[in-house]
């Protein structure tokens, strides 16, 4: 089959559209046709074995130790391992492949809870959106933030991949929702439901004079001071990068998400960094939702397989809107 490879970290350049052997299902295990895929930031970290402490967890310290990129994917299922109870071939499927990668390919094989029913009304592209992104949105306003009707939420980075669920989750469980992106952004953030919309190139969050339940940072450009400034009394500060390969580094927004664990215990104001590990339960829940019409994942650009070396580029230089998609 056909897939993208890194034998080395490097630059996009590192990636190479070739030939290897196809997987087989065996045990638990649905072995899924990928109609496409979906890049995230957590694909380029890994990509260039970035931040260098995240190598001591298991991606490989020389050299990346699971060579295909991808983890997010939609697709038919093509067979199943004897143990599967939930599909059969032909099923129509999404999901997240977690620390296994291997979703810029053809074919990939996926334990059995990792996969979830696609969605019936969205597109194979649109599903690939889903999965870490809305995971990410959804676990940080439902789960950590404790996000309630009525109460007033700031996403931070409202036009980037989580940003563009949580504003439409966030209203579809009955917040007020403040999108916080740059000018060119400000009509989409608007137009997918955010009640109020601030260009970060005019105006400054933090110093505003507007308090916020809940600020859903998923940039880490401001201080934790800042943050708290602009937090309402009993509110919650929720820090989203992904875990180790949130900023790329022991600066920005790493550095800042370090500082929160640190002062945490220590002040009255919640503050939580999120991370995400795949989740059956919450796959199910993005399902449930996008089939409610809670929100509808937006696609910035669609590349093909074989030039995923520039879908990753695109998304690691040129602060993409929304979801970049492979299709394969």
């Amino acid at each position: 089959m056909k897939a993208v490879v890194q034998d080395r970290y490097g630059s996009p350049d590192a990636l190479e559209f070739r030939d290897v052997e196809p997987p087989a299902a065996s045990g638990n295990e649905v072995l899924v046709r990928v109609h496409a895929a979906s890049v995230n930031a957590y694909d380029w970290h890994v990509m260039r074995g970035d931040p260098y402490l995240a190598r001591l967890t298991g991606v490989g310290f020389t050299g990346p130790g699971r060579k295909i990129r991808g983890r997010d994917f939609a697709g038919r299922v093509e067979a199943v391992g004897r143990d599967v109870r939930r599909f059969r071939p032909g099923d129509e499927v999404f999901g997240d492949l977690g620390t296994a990668d291997g979703a810029f390919a053809e074919y990939v094989c996926v334990p059995e809870d990792l996969v979830e029913t696609k969605p019936a009304n969205l597109t194979f592209d649109q599903a690939a959106a889903v999965p870490l992104a809305g995971h990410t949105a959804l676990k940080g306003l439902r789960d950590i933030g404790k996000l309630q009707a009525g109460q007033h939420v700031l996403v931070n980075g409202a036009s980037g991949g989580v940003g563009t669920f949580a504003v439409q989750i966030a209203k579809s469980m009955g917040a007020t929702v403040t999108g916080v992106c740059r000018t060119r952004n400000v009509e989409l953030v608007a137009s997918l439901g955010a009640d109020h919309v601030v260009d970060y190139t005019e105006d400054d969050f933090t110093r505003n004079g507007t308090h916020y339940d809940l600020i859903f940072d998923l940039v880490g450009n401001h201080s934790l001071t800042g943050l708290r400034r602009a937090l309402a009394p009993g509110g919650t500060i929720v820090l989203s990068g992904g875990g180790v390969f949130s900023g790329g580094s022991l600066v920005g927004p790493m550095w800042l998400m370090i500082r929160a664990k640190l002062q945490a215990p220590f002040v009255r104001d919640r503050i939580h960094v999120l991370t995400t590990t795949p989740d059956g339960e919450i796959l199910a829940a993005l399902r449930r939702l996008a089939e409610s019409g809670a929100f509808t994942p937006v696609v910035d650009r669609t590349y093909s397989l074989a030039e995923a070396s520039d879908a990753v580029r695109y998304v690691e230089t040129e602060h993409a809107r929304a979801k970049v998609v492979i299709t394969a």
